[in-house]
């Protein structure tokens, strides 16, 4: 199996194999789930990514900088929770929330903010292969310093023009796009800073969550805006998660889709739960996880 590292424009940048357990460079791989519109699904991807790479055999860190939120942390803290109460060893990843600063002095707080930031991320960054953040729904210091330290950004969004305005500013009458919108641009400025950091590119992905399995004209409409926005603004495509109640479900148990399988998990798979499987499956072979010939991803 190998691990495919893209740049920004899709072609392949690199590859490691699963079996090295360790990145090319000798530092972690960064995955950055953001959106600044909560609700999208940010927190239950960052964890089905955190559990598959664990389960691939890779070491992952992941960072909460929603932390007064606290969606993922609670998601970590469910899962050894989980572990205490079964007696399992389901894995765990090295977690820790990043909050925000209450210094009174703006100045002051971003230094601290900064600080507390750089000095989890750097401890990672060299005992990890993969460090995954969860993003706040909202625009901050915290969060634009994430999304700058970015190797692959993932962008969950729902099926809906809500969430689509953060991409773009589109015409009503005629469904063009008049322009990028405050994402586009923060992520714009994120590429510029991390360019300038270090000379890297952010593998900017999108996916499009909670999918209607109706063919309805907006559902297509949205798929054609996206084309053209991916071209524009120089963003990939993945698979999102459907609308299933399992994802909600399993938050409470610390669980992902992929745990399923476990001996003494005690939760019996379901249709719905292999075809939730796959979406997981999917996102991973966009990102870059895919098996070689006569293999498949362990998950």
């Amino acid at each position: 199996m190998t691990v495919q590292e893209t740049s920004a424009s899709g072609d392949s940048a690199g590859q490691q194999t699963a079996t090295d357990k360790q990145p090319q460079s000798n530092r972690a791989h960064v995955i950055v789930i953001g959106n600044e519109k909560g609700g999208s699904g940010k927190s239950t991807t960052a964890m089905h990514l955190i559990v598959s790479l664990m389960k691939m055999g890779f070491k992952v860190g992941s960072l909460d900088i929603d932390a007064r939120q606290g969606t993922l942390t609670r998601y970590v803290e469910n899962r050894a929770a989980f572990n205490d109460k079964k007696r399992l060893k389901l894995p765990l990843p090295d977690h820790r929330p990043i909050y925000r600063s209450e210094l009174p002095d703006a100045n002051e707080a971003k230094l601290d903010e900064r600080e507390r930031f750089t000095t989890a991320l750097g401890e990672m960054v060299l005992n990890c292969s993969f460090v995954v953040m969860d993003c706040p729904g909202s625009d901050n210091y915290l969060s634009r310093l994430a999304h700058a330290c970015a190797d692959t950004l993932i962008t969950p969004i729902n099926d809906s023009f809500i969430d689509l305005d953060m991409l773009a500013r589109i015409d009503p009458d005629s469904l063009a796009i008049k322009g990028p919108s405050i994402y586009a641009e923060m992520v714009w400025d994120a590429r510029k800073r991390r360019a300038a950091i270090d000379g890297g590119t952010i593998d900017w992905i999108v996916m499009r969550n909670r999918l209607s399995h109706l063919d309805a004209r907006n559902k297509r409409d949205i798929a054609e805006i996206v084309d053209k926005l991916a071209d524009r603004i120089r963003f990939r495509q993945a698979p999102g998660f459907g609308e299933r109640v399992i994802y909600r479900e399993l938050f409470l148990k610390g669980l992902t889709l992929l745990d399923l399988r476990e001996k003494g998990v005690g939760i019996p798979m379901s249709m719905s739960h292999m075809a939730a499987r796959q979406e997981v499956r999917s996102l991973l072979e966009v990102i870059g996880f895919k098996p070689a010939e006569g293999e498949e991803l362990p998950i």
